[in-house]
């Protein structure tokens, strides 16, 4: 099964997350399909930065989205 999900990056207690497309097999940080936007919560406001035109071609293909994606997703459209 395809996820959308969080690959965390960054610095020991200072992470920032990607949000991509992976297997839901594969190691978190692992192999993944495509990149589709970013996260930061480290600064004030947080930056959730989403392609959503990528994400809703991923979603109609079958891939699931993960609680904590599926919210940032829904904050993403309504500042859109």
């Amino acid at each position: 099964m395809v996820k959308i999900r969080l690959a965390r990056h960054g610095a020991k207690k200072y992470a920032y997350y990607r949000v991509v497309v992976a297997d839901s097999r594969s190691p978190r940080d692992g192999r993944l399909i495509e990149e589709v936007g970013r996260y930061n919560p480290n600064v004030k406001p947080s930056l959730i930065k989403l392609d959503i035109e990528k994400i809703d071609k991923w979603i109609a293909n079958g891939a699931q989205p993960t609680d904590t994606v599926a919210k940032l997703i829904e904050i993403a459209r309504e500042e859109a």
